[in-house]
């Protein structure tokens, strides 16, 4: 990875990110989260953490194995060399289903869960939420998009672009965000908006287990995981996991996935 993509990476997500913290503080959706002295110390820990491994375990992770697909003519998109703008859309789709079947994967098998539910077990919706991730699954999941980036043979760019969206996407789903019901309603035919992605957020198993995309909204309809609005109301409804009602240091985060009790 070059310094110029680093920088491009680091810049839109500091800068996506502090964008999102200052719409999220001047139009909340909901009440104040609860405890953020508590939450956001942890959930910043935590992407300090799972950045440092990556780079230690994984080296440039994605963006480095297309590069190494692009120099050996390896992976579907090296063969067919389709146009530029072909490809960015084929690697685009195909690697935002790879993170939803992989996010399925996360609830459906209980070893993956105990990883995942340091995500959902915070009690509070905002944009460090999407910070909140353990480092094994953070590896996991990266592991997974490498390998599909090496049998794609994706270009470097589409790479970079699908990663920069990705973590944008991300942050701006979890954003304790108001948006007018009309404006949201249009958005998420398109993207995954913050009403769409909190009822995945809901104490309720049930509605924890709907809304899994992360940027694209169509897979949930597809597959039929798609809920629009949670039982209790945005403004009423409890978020988080009942096993885990307080928000943990990074520590504890940490070794969360050792504890028993489902959380679900």
């Amino acid at each position: 990875m070059t310094d110029a993509e680093t920088l491009v990476r680091l810049g839109a997500f500091l800068g996506i990110g502090v964008l999102l913290l200052a719409a999220e503080a001047a139009w909340p959706r909901r009440a104040t989260p609860p405890s953020r002295r508590q939450r956001w110390p942890a959930n910043i820990g935590l992407v300090v953490v799972d950045t440092l491994l990556l780079r230690l375990l994984l080296g440039a992770g994605a963006v480095g194995v297309a590069y190494w697909a692009q120099a050996h003519g390896i992976g579907l998109l090296q063969a067919l060399a389709w146009p530029a703008w072909i490809e960015l859309g084929f690697a685009l789709l195909v690697l935002d289903l790879l993170i939803y079947a992989q996010h399925r994967l996360m609830h459906a098998l209980p070893p993956l869960w105990r990883l995942h539910r340091v995500h959902h077990s915070d009690p509070g919706f905002d944009v460090t939420t999407a910070l909140r991730f353990h480092p094994l699954e953070i590896l996991l999941s990266m592991g997974l998009k490498m390998g599909a980036v090496a049998a794609l043979g994706a270009p470097v760019w589409a790479v970079v672009c699908f990663e920069v969206l990705l973590n944008a996407t991300s942050m701006f789903n979890h954003a304790n965000l108001d948006l007018s019901l009309r404006t949201d309603r249009w958005l998420r035919r398109v993207v995954v908006t913050p009403d769409m992605h909190r009822v995945h957020h809901s104490i309720h198993r049930d509605e924890t287990d709907s809304n899994f995309g992360f940027s694209l909204p169509w897979w949930d309809h597809l597959f039929g995981s798609y809920r629009a609005q949670p039982r209790e109301g945005h403004d009423s409804m409890r978020i988080g996991l009942e096993a885990f009602p307080r928000p943990g240091g990074l520590l504890r985060l940490v070794a969360q996935p050792l504890q028993r009790g489902d959380g679900g």
